[in-house]
């Protein structure tokens, strides 16, 4: 069962994601702060994240640089979910190591959509 980490400080869209990734099989962990989000990744080293901008205590961007520069975590895949959609924050998104930077308010099919097509890449990638 893949583990799926939600960082993300809305109780109604953590609950939203979390009811429908659980259904559909994955294991799925929700944290509404950002360092103990960033704490919860290195602890449990999910196999994905999906990672708001904006959160108490320390920002998306900073939590995924500092995942993504690290090579105990870079392979996980990360996810931004954000309300900020203007086409600096997706750049910085991108540069810090995001994978994918989707924009809220979001299609949860498009989200999990999402999540299994980086989970295969990564499993395609772990063969070769």
């Amino acid at each position: 069962m893949k583990k799926i980490l939600v960082i993300e400080d809305s109780r109604m869209i953590s609950q939203l994601i979390k009811t429908q990734l659980e259904s559909r099989g994955f294991e799925c962990e929700t944290v509404a702060d950002g360092l103990e989000g960033l704490k919860t990744a290195k602890a449990t080293k999910p196999d994905l994240i999906v990672l708001d901008v904006m959160l108490p205590s320390m920002n998306g961007f900073k939590i995924c640089r500092l995942l993504k520069f690290d090579r105990r975590y870079r392979d996980i895949p990360i996810i931004m979910l954000t309300t900020r959609s203007d086409a600096k924050d997706v750049r910085l998104g991108k540069s810090t190591g995001a994978d994918l930077y989707m924009t809220k308010p979001f299609e949860t099919e498009e989200l999990v959509a999402n999540i299994n097509r980086l989970l295969s890449k990564v499993e395609e990638e772990q063969t070769v």
